[in-house]
């Protein structure tokens, strides 16, 4: 990189005409910037957590982890829950059998002591 030519700068200068300079003779500006103006708008409601993790600094990771894996984990504590209500449903009925099952093959004729 160092064999290529400097780039030259297209200035205009306080009489209004255009001038070409090489980078070195370009003048530096003196006024200083203005203020910056800066507008902070608020997230809607629904984006509590995503907020809360850019705000303490935590970054996007955060924020993709809680999009993906939360209603990830919701799904994930539904099927849970239904596998759960499955097996009790079956361990009731199991139950029930075989105490039915015990009744009719005791030898006592009621069942009872």
């Amino acid at each position: 990189m160092e064999s290529l030519p400097e780039p030259v700068r297209v200035v205009q200068l306080p009489d209004g005409t255009h001038a070409y300079l090489p980078t070195a003779d370009v003048p530096t500006p003196t006024a200083t910037p203005g203020p910056v103006v800066q507008h902070i708008h608020h997230a809607p409601p629904d984006h509590t957590i995503q907020r809360l993790a850019l705000g303490t600094g935590v970054g996007a990771g955060a924020v993709t982890a809680g999009v993906y894996f939360g209603p990830l984990l919701v799904g994930v504590l539904t099927a849970i829950a239904a596998n759960l209500a499955i097996l009790a449903l079956l361990a009731a009925v199991c139950s029930w059998g075989v105490v039915t099952v015990v009744k009719a093959v005791g030898g006592r004729p009621s069942g009872r002591n």
